[in-house]
């Protein structure tokens, strides 16, 4: 008599890793990696917050350089900012935790626009959390300041 019990368990084994890496393939790897899923509102809120840099930002003795300094929007209303570059010369909006938005990427002007955000040129991102984000200009890091997202209670 002949034992197939060492030749079942070797293609049951086999069998189970198939399955595994199967369902690890194109059902797991699929799903971590997908955007969420969010409201409309979210990812195209009806309005706007606006911040300037003010003219002569790139002198550390200017004193203002961001305006608001502190800007805070609403998520859902308000969660999607516009900086407009009001100097003469060339600035950046640049993440400083490296922020990176599941939705929207790298919060930082120089990956999104390609160059520096020049003189009338404006940059805007859609923060789709709540959180606090500061960031700063790469080549004038006086120039600091925050965004800050805050719930809807509406």
């Amino acid at each position: 008599m002949v034992n197939h019990a060492g030749g079942i368990s070797v293609i049951t084994f086999v069998v189970a890793v198939a399955i595994s890496m199967g369902y690890y393939q194109f059902v797991y790897i699929p799903q971590a990696n997908a955007k969420p899923t969010l409201p409309e509102e979210v990812l195209n809120p009806p309005e706007v917050t606006e911040v300037s840099i003010a003219e002569g930002s790139s002198l550390e003795t200017n004193g203002q350089f961001f305006v608001p300094r502190d800007a805070r929007g609403t998520i859902g209303i308000s969660n999607k900012v516009v900086w407009t570059n009001g100097d003469v010369t060339g600035h950046t909006v640049t993440t400083d935790d490296g922020y990176v938005d599941l939705i929207n990427g790298e919060f930082n002007s120089i990956e999104q626009l390609g160059a520096i955000l020049m003189p009338g040129e404006t940059f805007e991102f859609t923060f789709t959390q709540v959180g606090e984000y500061p960031y700063h200009c790469e080549p004038h890091p006086w120039m600091q300041a925050t965004v800050e997202i805050v719930e809807s209670f509406a």
